[in-house]
């Protein structure tokens, strides 16, 4: 596997949902995560709970995360190909859940789980068939967010998205991620222009921002070292893994 950037920038929960509006790069987030946790150390289940868009899900990537040691929740017919989008999941999901909690008991624990939610208010929905086993622990909701994604480009927006993935899933986010890219034309520039917008919308919703993340394909293109993070706080170098199906341009 290609070098990674070696470690998670906060300490996850034993729990991590990982909320946003479509197209914001939950699925990329999601995998980061989890492969940054497995090479950590963590013993990392990664629930892929995207029955809504056939094109962007963690299923796609079991070779990836079976590689990494991270073990893959899907949806019934992932396994089939993305033309197949039943919304239905394995009975998996809530024993993950159980396991993470009764494992957080023991000091010793390094078991999380990471469920990469659908986008906005329809992946919500099918996320609440979940709520009551998550809110018996300790967790995160983390609610990415991308400057330059449609109909969520101002803070006020992103938070009213927030507030409706909230009510259909019937849990209170914790934290925001910063995650604003331009697919392949993605720059350093990029990344410090929109970190207002990141820390305003956490500001807004109440919430800390955990991290800003720094594709590491813009910091190699731009031959920058460890100081072009300087600008960007809680940076998180990752890779982009998830790619449109239509060109080979990154989500």
């Amino acid at each position: 596997m290609a070098d990674r950037s070696g470690a998670v920038p906060f300490a996850l929960a034993p729990v991590n949902v990982i909320v946003g509006h479509y197209g914001v790069g939950k699925t990329n987030f999601a995998l980061n995560l989890a492969l940054d946790a497995a090479a950590a150390g963590l013993q990392v289940t990664l629930a892929d709970m995207d029955v809504v868009n056939p094109y962007f899900r963690s299923s796609e990537y079991a070779a990836l995360l079976e590689d990494a040691g991270v073990r893959l929740i899907a949806p019934v017919f992932a396994g089939a190909g993305t033309s197949l989008d039943v919304p239905s999941l394995t009975g998996a999901v809530v024993p993950a859940i159980q396991a993470a909690y009764a494992a957080a008991a023991d000091a010793t624990s390094r078991q999380v789980v990471i469920i990469d939610a659908g986008g906005d208010d329809v992946g919500a929905t099918a996320l609440a068939r979940f709520a009551a086993a998550i809110r018996q622990g300790p967790h995160e909701v983390i609610y990415v967010v991308n400057a330059f994604r449609n109909l969520t480009q101002d803070a006020g927006a992103a938070v009213e998205v927030l507030r409706e993935i909230e009510a259909k899933s019937g849990l209170s986010a914790t934290a925001v991620a910063g995650n604003s890219h331009l697919q392949d034309d993605t720059t350093l520039g990029h990344i410090v222009e929109s970190v207002p917008f990141a820390r305003e919308t956490a500001a807004r919703a109440g919430l800390p921002l955990r991290c800003i993340t720094v594709p590491m394909s813009a910091i190699q293109r731009e031959n920058a070292g460890s100081a072009a993070l300087a600008d960007i706080p809680e940076s998180y170098p990752v890779r982009v893994l998830v790619s449109l199906p239509w060109s080979a341009g990154d989500r």
